[in-house]
């Protein structure tokens, strides 16, 4: 057992897994407190490092990429005291951080531990529900469902379009970026056949993040929480998922371009699935609808995989899959 307790948190080894709880002080980004306590496999970490200052110096984990779905979510853009992955390590600590270091490296040896990418999350991503507040919105997600609330001041642009509801089967990806300098940082959530990307301002599928405080931290979590239920970008499976963005939606219908909703529709208003109004739907022939449905029973019958293989790995918990696989069955026989 090895643990290394300063005032920016405390790192323990077991042998099998590094359990990481953040200090609770003043200084200790608030991005890791709401994080909490996690731990990290072995099996997870790539690389382990001390890293030696005038004072003290830093302990930094290095994960195997697409290992943490934070990480993959957040691009690599989180500040570096943002990161759970760095301990600041005080003066009088330094022994004992050169040997928690030691001992995780000898254990990656002995246990011949790979370090290079993998292919499905090892790491399960941070509890739901959760709520996150942008400049212009707040968004909540249940596992299942992504709903944003436009706050007073955002953009014509976006307030045309309403309320925004994302189903975790109509996403491709979530996409966070950390705001820098004068640029605006945004988390959005990409839909499939959603070839245009408006700035964040503009982007009805987007929160604007001015400054990294309370709100880019929680946006941050909840990328991460809707990543790690997404199919994994390097895990191989088809891409050709169902493009919905509301429950009521044509599971055919899909966003050709980002436009706002045709009329003088009230706020709030929004046209059934957040589609464009004048957008023909994909499936506009009988052939194009049996082509259609075959598709989307295709990609039902992958996601029903997909579950099962993430309540395999511990990533949804039974409730969490047996809540999803019903909403899943419920949209087969639907489509059927």
């Amino acid at each position: 057992m090895a643990e290394l307790m300063v005032r920016d948190g405390t790192w323990t080894f077991d042998g099998e897994v590094i359990r990481i709880v953040p200090g609770s002080e003043r200084g200790v980004h608030k991005l890791r407190q709401y994080l909490g306590e996690f731990t990290v496999p072995l099996a997870a970490v790539a690389k382990i490092a001390y890293e030696p200052a005038r004072k003290g110096g830093r302990l930094r984990l290095r994960l195997r990429d697409g290992a943490d779905p934070l990480l993959q979510a957040t691009g690599g853009s989180l500040p570096d005291d943002a990161s759970p992955y760095q301990l600041a390590v005080d003066p009088g600590r330094v022994d004992v951080a050169e040997y928690f270091v030691d001992a995780v490296r000898q254990a990656l040896t002995l246990e011949q531990m790979p370090d290079g990418p993998t292919d499905r999350y090892l790491l399960p991503g941070p509890p739901v529900p959760l709520t996150a507040a942008g400049v212009d919105g707040i968004a909540t997600f249940d596992g299942e469902r992504v709903h944003i609330e436009w706050r007073w001041n955002t953009s014509e642009t976006k307030r045309q379009w309403g309320p925004r509801d994302f189903t975790l089967t109509g996403l491709e990806a979530v996409e966070w970026q950390a705001p820098s300098g004068l640029e605006s940082g945004y988390l959005r959530f990409r839909l499939y056949g959603a070839a245009e990307q408006p700035a964040p301002d503009r982007d009805p599928n987007s929160l604007e993040l001015w400054g990294f405080k309370k709100e880019s931290g929680t946006t941050a979590l909840l990328a991460a929480a809707v990543a790690v239920r997404l199919p994994h970008p390097s895990a191989g499976l088809p891409q050709a998922r169902t493009a919905g963005t509301l429950a009521a939606a044509p599971a055919t219908e899909a966003p050709a371009a980002l436009a706002p909703p045709a009329g003088n529709a009230p706020a709030g208003k929004a046209p059934a699935g957040n589609a464009p109004a004048g957008k023909a739907s994909v499936a506009t022939t009988p052939a194009a609808t049996a082509s259609g449905a075959a598709d989307d029973h295709d990609a039902l019958l992958r996601r029903l995989r997909d579950l099962g293989e993430l309540r395999r790995d511990g990533i949804l918990t039974e409730e969490e899959f047996t809540a999803t696989k019903a909403a899943v069955l419920a949209r087969f026989h639907t489509a059927g």
